[in-house]
């Protein structure tokens, strides 16, 4: 059996259970929840599945060194004991991302060009030639994280964060992140039992990620590429397996459904739907809210109102009083969940709350709110049987300091981009007597042309798709003779979803 190493899955603070759960029914071990981040441990296909199959994770990231780091000549004197022509090889690029928590070392940059000058530095003394920086789009990314003293550098196995997934083809102004997004839904418990609506859908990011955890498929279908495949290592044939296979994916027997007043955003949450290949099962339209009727069926209502932030918006809390009265009076017997950002506007909806889930959405500190909807009086409901609050839900909404063990409610996050890193400042990792890398048994091959046709994104295909709607944006493993690898990897029937 390969050893086991070291993993770190980064996401956005309020996410990390849902993260813990969904690495945990992957396969993974020792699943330790930290600040912004999951650690865990497995092998090599533990971690192409990480990358792949994880809908709350932005990045994943593979310890290969843990030191000591009293000084910035003990960032280069460690740096240079690991032997760098097991990771770059003879040609490629590196690039260095650090976040720094320390007393000692004040500018992260610093401690990037450190780790730089003591890779090149190795390089140069060994070989006589130095590798190449290159920001943009390198072959090997690297992160160094240092907390006061205690440094951990990693490679990065992702490249681009993975909320890009890739079917977003056309947005709206202040786009819900789609790692957010898939949270909200896994934090709701829905799976696809009933339908799913988006009263203000937006781009429809709520809609695709959605149908994404209905139908269980892996929403790393639509990247273009990992790190990892980049790496010396890098087994194609193990990558192939987990890429094609399909066994894991569910029918989904509901619809999801999309409405937004702004003819615009309709446009543009249909583009992206069809460039899933999910337009079998999501619909959107152009409504307004305040015409909403109660569904036919059972549902479920998650949504992510304007704040007033970003997006202006003409007599804010009057939009919420309307989301309030609309839910009290056309969705009895269902439920509702709102992330917003402002207490006025949760007390416009004038609604009680079963459950308040903190949650960032970009620097933003936001709730989560759950709304259970009944119908007549609550006496009478309770008497049925319906349950307002689960015990669960109460024990949460009991603890005292909850808000604070989660994040400092009072206080923002100035950067944007520093609620993407992970806060090891208060973690201790599993210590491992084995090296982390395995020697690369066999030459690796370009597959340039067979991406391109197997993922199906070519520069010119958003222009065309406008013109074809039947064009399948999404390849992956629908199409005959687009599947990814190598000749000698058999290849799956034609399929697309919305040919189902």
């Amino acid at each position: 059996m390969e050893q086991e190493f070291e993993l770190i899955a980064k996401t956005f603070m309020g996410l990390e259970n849902v993260l813990a759960q969904e690495l945990t029914q992957i396969g993974a071990n020792n699943v330790q929840i930290g600040r912004r981040m999951v650690s865990f441990t497995g092998n090599k296909e533990l971690m192409y599945r990480a990358n792949f199959q994880l809908h709350t994770a932005i990045r994943i990231l593979k310890p290969i060194h843990h030191f000591k780091a009293h000084s910035a000549e003990d960032v280069y004197e460690e740096v240079q004991k690991l032997d760098w022509s097991k990771y770059i090889g003879e040609g490629k690029t590196f690039s260095v991302d650090s976040v720094v928590y320390s007393d000692e070392f004040r500018n992260s940059r610093f401690v990037t060009y450190k780790v730089k000058d003591a890779i090149v530095d190795q390089f140069r003394e060994r070989t006589g030639n130095r590798p190449n920086i290159s920001v943009a789009n390198p072959d090997i990314k690297l992160s160094i994280h240092i907390a006061e003293d205690d440094a951990t550098l990693c490679l990065d196995s992702s490249g681009e964060s993975l909320h890009r997934r890739g079917y977003r083809q056309e947005s709206v102004e202040a786009p819900l992140n789609e790692v957010l997004a898939a949270g909200m839904i896994l934090m709701t418990g829905w799976k696809g039992e009933t339908d799913f609506i988006d009263p203000m859908c937006g781009s429809g990011t709520l809609l695709v990620e959605a149908a994404l955890i209905a139908r269980n498929i892996s929403p790393g279908v639509f990247r273009k590429e990992f790190a990892f495949e980049k790496w010396p290592d890098f087994d194609q044939e193990l990558f192939d397996h987990i890429y094609n296979d399909d066994s894991q994916e569910r029918e989904f027997n509901h619809k999801i459904y999309g409405y937004d007043i702004d003819m615009k955003a309709v446009n543009t949450a249909n583009f992206n739907v069809r460039a899933a290949g999910l337009t079998q099962i999501i619909e959107v339209k152009q409504a307004d809210f305040k015409d909403f009727k109660k569904p036919a069926n059972k549902s479920i209502i998650v949504t992510n109102p304007p704040y007033g932030e970003r997006i202006s918006t003409p007599n804010l809390l009057g939009t919420y009083k309307m989301i309030g009265e609309r839910l009290k009076h056309e969705f009895g017997g269902n439920e509702a969940w709102v992330l917003s950002y402002k207490e006025e506007c949760f007390e416009s909806i004038g609604l009680k709350p079963s459950i308040k889930i903190p949650l960032y959405n970009g620097s933003l500190e936001c709730e989560f709110r759950k709304y259970t909807m009944f119908e007549g009086k609550l006496k009478e409901f309770r008497e049925d049987g319906g349950i307002v609050k689960t015990e669960s839900e109460k024990r949460e909404m009991a603890s005292k300091h909850r808000f604070k063990q989660n994040r400092d409610f009072k206080r923002r996050i100035d950067d944007m981009e520093s609620n993407q890193d992970d806060d090891i400042r208060t973690f201790r990792f599993h210590s491992f007597e084995d090296k982390l890398f395995s020697k690369y048994s066999g030459k690796k091959e370009r597959r340039d042309n067979d991406r391109k046709e197997r993922r199906g994104h070519d520069k010119d295909f958003a222009s065309d798709y406008k013109k074809d709607d039947n064009v399948k944006m999404r390849q992956k493993r629908f199409e005959k003779g687009g599947k990814r690898g190598g000749s000698s990897y058999p290849r799956k029937k034609n399929r697309n979803y919305d040919n189902e």
